[in-house]
C-alpha cells in the first residue's frame, strides 16, 4: 500500500486509488509469479478494486511476499508475464508476408475475373504492385529500421487507452457496489 512504513494506518481509515492500485500491483505480481490461480486472484482484485477502507486491502495480500522490485502505475493484464520477452523480429517479417499473400489473392482474384469477363487472358497487372510491396519487404530484412518503436505519438496514445481502460473498469466495480447497497 502506498503508506510510509513508520506510519500504520488504523483500519477503519480510508483507502485511496493509490492504495488500490498498489494492491492489484502485488497482486498481479503474484499472478505472475504462480502465488494465485487465475479464480483467486480476480476474486482479490474485485475486493480490492471496490475498498474502501485500509482493513478491507490488508488481508488481500498478507500472505504474499513483499515486493523484490518497487511497484509502480496500475496493472496492465495483458503485459503481465510479458515484461522480459520481446516480440521476435521474424514474427514480424512473415506477418508482413502474410499480408503481401492476401493482397496477391485478391488482386489475383480481380485479374482473373475481368480475364473471364473479357474473354481473354490480359496482361497479368497485379505483377506490379506485388513485385514493388516484395522488394520493400526484402529491402526491410536487409536494411531494418530501428527507429519504429519510438513513436511518441503511439506512445501517448497506448498510455491513453490505459487510463481509460482502468478508469471505465473502477466506474463498473463502483456501479456494482453501489447496485449491492441498494438490495
Amino acid at each position: 500500500m502506498a503508506m510510509g512504513s513508520d506510519i500504520t494506518p488504523h483500519r477503519g481509515m480510508r483507502a485511496s486509488d493509490a492504495d488500490r492500485d498498489a494492491v492489484a500491483q502485488r497482486l498481479a505480481s503474484a499472478l505472475s509469479d504462480g502465488r494465485l490461480d487465475l479464480a483467486e486472484y480476480e476474486r482479490r482484485l474485485d475486493t480490492a478494486l471496490s475498498a474502501t477502507v485500509y482493513g478491507e486491502l490488508e488481508p488481500l495480500t498478507a500472505d504474499l511476499p513483499t515486493p523484490q522490485r518497487p511497484v509502480q502505475g496500475p496493472v496492465d493484464l495483458a503485459e503481465v508475464g510479458t515484461e522480459n520477452s520481446a516480440p521476435s523480429p521474424w514474427r514480424e517479417w512473415f506477418d508482413e508476408w502474410r499480408w503481401w499473400l492476401g493482397g496477391a489473392v485478391i488482386m489475383t482474384g480481380i485479374w482473373g475475373v475481368t480475364s473471364i469477363s473479357e474473354g481473354e487472358f490480359t496482361h497479368f497487372w497485379p505483377a506490379i504492385p506485388l513485385g514493388i510491396w516484395a522488394a520493400v519487404l526484402l529491402a526491410h530484412l536487409v536494411f531494418p529500421s530501428h527507429g519504429d518503436d519510438d513513436d511518441p505519438d503511439l506512445d501517448s496514445d497506448l498510455e491513453e487507452k490505459g487510463r481509460n481502460r482502468h478508469t471505465e473498469r473502477r466506474r463498473r466495480k463502483t456501479r456494482r457496489r453501489d447496485r449491492k447497497r441498494r438490495r
